[in-house]
């Protein structure tokens, strides 16, 4: 491998971290909202909780916190789908 394949892997390697880091952003700002047995779960996609609200029964809010994890989850591979699309990733 010659000198210029090195700079073209680098220029591919920083623009796939650019995207990257554009989904990261995109994520942060979506957010998701879960009712699950009385709690209501505020998360970004992004898995950060915003908040939490309803009933406080520590496993009705662990149920809950799962179920908004789920669903960020599946925001998440939705947002990152065209960024894998030319990699082969099985499962994505």
């Amino acid at each position: 491998m010659g000198f210029m394949d090195n700079l073209k892997q680098l220029g591919d390697l920083k623009k796939m971290r650019d995207q990257a880091m554009e989904v990261q952003k995109r994520l942060a700002g979506i957010k998701i909202t879960i009712e699950h047995k009385g709690v209501v779960i505020v998360m970004t996609a992004d898995q950060k909780v915003q908040s939490i609200s309803g009933e406080m029964d520590p496993q009705k809010v662990t149920e809950a916190v799962n179920e908004a994890l789920k669903q960020s989850q599946k925001v998440a591979a939705d947002e990152m789908k065209p960024l894998m699309g030319g990699l082969g990733m099985p499962g994505m």
